[in-house]
Formats: C-alpha cells, sequence, structure tokens
C-alpha cells in the first residue's frame, strides 16, 4: 500500500508542477494581451544627443550701490533739525539736518561791514585821484604825487573787489548750514545725533543710491581671462526656499593687479535697472571658462516620482519606464542630464494625459 502511495505521489507531483507552469504561461499571455489592448498615450518625444555645452566657474559675489557716500560737514557748529533715520528713503535735494549757522551769519555781517569800509575808501582814493590828475594837468603838483594818488586809487579798488568776494563766500558757508541729500537713495548710518557738535570733515551721514547697483566679486586668473568690459555675465540671486533669479549683468570695471595673498582679481558687475536686489545681497557669479560635452533635455521633461528625479525614456516596442537621472546646471530653458542617458535615447517631453512606467507611447510629429 505504501508503495502505491508512493506511485500516486511521484504520479501527482508532475501533474502539478505542469500545472501551475501552465498556468503561469496563461497570465503572462494574458498580460501581453492586456498591454497589447490598452490605448497609446500621445505624446511628444524627442532623441537625445551628445553636444558642446558651456562650462561654467562660480565664483561669490555682493550686491553694493555704486552711489555710496559719507555726507560730512563742512562747517563748525552744533547739529540741529536731524530730520532722518537709519533705513529711510530720501529724495534727491532733501534737507537732512541743519548745522547752527550763527558763526555764519556773524562772517556775513562782518564781511558786509569790511565791504562798505573798502567801498567809502575807494571813494575817497577816487576823489584824491580824481582832484590831483586835474592838478597834475595843471603843472601844480608834481607827477610822482599824482603816481601815487593813481596807485592809491588802484589799491582801493582791488580792496572792494577783495571785500565783495569776501561776502560772497560768507553767504555760500550760510548755504553749507543746510545738509542736503546728494542723490535719492536709503539712509544706512547716522554718525551724529541732535545737539552734537559738528566739525569740518566729519562724518554725518551715510547714504546709498538704488539706481545704480553692481556685483563685486573675485575671481580666478582663469575666469579674469576670459573677461572684457562690456561682457554679459550670468548673476543668481537666490534665497532660502525661492527659486534662484538669474540675471544678466555686464562687466564695468577689471582690475588687472592680481591680490598678492588669494591671486584673485576683482571684477565689478553693472545690474539691470530694477533688479529687484538690495545692497548687501549675496549672489553666485556664473563666468564661463570653456566647453564640454554632455546632453540637454527640456526641463519639463524631468519629472519627480517618489523622490527621484527621473524622464520617460521610449525603448523600441514604443513603451515608456521611468529612468532615474542626475540633474544638472540650467542652460536656457533646458537641464543637463549628468547621469542617466545616452545618446540616441528617445526622451517623452510631454504627454498629452498622466503617463507610468509601462504604458505605450504613440510619439506625436
Amino acid at each position: 500500500m505504501l508503495m502505491q502511495s508512493g506511485k500516486w505521489i511521484s504520479r501527482v507531483v508532475p501533474l502539478l508542477a505542469l500545472g501551475l507552469l501552465a498556468g503561469c504561461g496563461g497570465k503572462e499571455q494574458g498580460s501581453s494581451a492586456h498591454i497589447a489592448s490598452e490605448a497609446a498615450v500621445s505624446a511628444r518625444v524627442e532623441t537625445v544627443a551628445m553636444r558642446s555645452l558651456p562650462a561654467y566657474a562660480d565664483f561669490p559675489g555682493s550686491v553694493t550701490s555704486a552711489d555710496h557716500v559719507v555726507v560730512a560737514s563742512r562747517l563748525m557748529g552744533y547739529v540741529q533739525g536731524l530730520r532722518v533715520h537709519d533705513g529711510q528713503h530720501v529724495r534727491a535735494g532733501e534737507l537732512l539736518l541743519t548745522i547752527d549757522p550763527s558763526d555764519v551769519r556773524n562772517g556775513i555781517a562782518q564781511a558786509k561791514a569790511n565791504l562798505a569800509k573798502a567801498e567809502a575808501a575807494l571813494a575817497d582814493a577816487a576823489a584824491n585821484q580824481k582832484r590831483y590828475k586835474s592838478l597834475y594837468e595843471q603843472q601844480a603838483v608834481p607827477a610822482q604825487q599824482y603816481e601815487r594818488m593813481h596807485l592809491a586809487y588802484q589799491v582801493a579798488r582791488g580792496n572792494v573787489q577783495a571785500a565783495r568776494a569776501a561776502l560772497a563766500s560768507a553767504r555760500t558757508q550760510l548755504h553749507y548750514a543746510e545738509v542736503r541729500a546728494p542723490f535719492a537713495g536709503t539712509v544706512v548710518g547716522k554718525q551724529v545725533s541732535d545737539g552734537q557738535l559738528a566739525a569740518p570733515g566729519q562724518p554725518l551721514l551715510t547714504l546709498e543710491g538704488a539706481a545704480h547697483l553692481q556685483v563685486v566679486t573675485q575671481v580666478s586668473g582663469q575666469a579674469y581671462d576670459h573677461l572684457k568690459l562690456g561682457q554679459r555675465v550670468a548673476v543668481e540671486v537666490g534665497g532660502l526656499g525661492a527659486a534662484p533669479l538669474t540675471l544678466q549683468a555686464t562687466v564695468e570695471r577689471l582690475v588687472s593687479s592680481a591680490d598678492p595673498m588669494t591671486h584673485t582679481h576683482t571684477v565689478k558687475l553693472a545690474l539691470p535697472a530694477a533688479s529687484q536686489v538690495q545692497p548687501g545681497d549675496y549672489v553666485r557669479v556664473r563666468i564661463i571658462v570653456g566647453q564640454h560635452s554632455g546632453i540637454l533635455v527640456p526641463a519639463a521633461a524631468v519629472q519627480r516620482r517618489g523622490g527621484i528625479d527621473g524622464v520617460f525614456v521610449v525603448d523600441a516596442h514604443g513603451v515608456a519606464h521611468f529612468r532615474m537621472v542626475r540633474p544638472g546646471e540650467s542652460v536656457g530653458g533646458d537641464v543637463e542630464i549628468m547621469a542617466g542617458l545616452v545618446s540616441g535615447d528617445r526622451v517623452v517631453i510631454s504627454a498629452q494625459e498622466q503617463l507610468d512606467n509601462g504604458d505605450r507611447v504613440s510619439a506625436e510629429g
């Protein structure tokens, strides 16, 4: 009986195995029939190829204002009527503060008195010169005496001119008592307070204008050799959690002498007007220093699935497969693919509907 049972088992096991294989084969055929019966997704497909791409060198930089001035006093006096504070925007010509003009007014009064004295002396000298001229013509006085009167008249005229110039200078000093903004900008520093004694040359306020912004950076010798005045250079501005903003700056200054410690060159780039940056912002300057070979795909082709960057590649049978890639730098509206694609791959750029791994693709155009 046991032997018969063993024979029964030996016959049943192969039959079960054949049944399982038949079942698997039937499922595989069913899946193929299912895929074949699915409608193809219409999509735009492009074949990628190696091409020559720019090689960049990146350098940190900071935004500064070309209109940066320290406002100083030209008078000795106490600060009065300080009207601005740190961070305040001011207009060109706006009154910032006043220096006590008492000493200036006293100087003007003295200059007026000196002018009146000089004009009186001139009138007296003119009368003497006229009288002695008449006497000299009548040969009533010697020539030397007339010449002395004429010289006194000339000196008196010079004294009047000097007194008038002194009065004009004193009145100009009164103008300096009112300290006004030389251009429209922002007060970034205040070095005095009301009631403080100001001296000539003493810094009072620091102003920065926003009309002419620059990027100041230090670049290597290799990058410096690829720059020239007027050249356009890409500048990236980006904060935490914000997409980088790329601006096109213009090379404005090139310092040929290298820093002896860092062996770098100072470069200044002019930013375009209304560039949405502020003095002090950190930027990244991107300078083209050569060429290299790489693959570009439109940025829309790169998708993120399950935290992985990838593209859909269409095989020879028209089936899409999601392939992981490593994106690199952006070049215009395209993205360089550092790894994951080879020349000749057919990549889905856009699809009419949601595309999944294993979907059939009907290529457009």
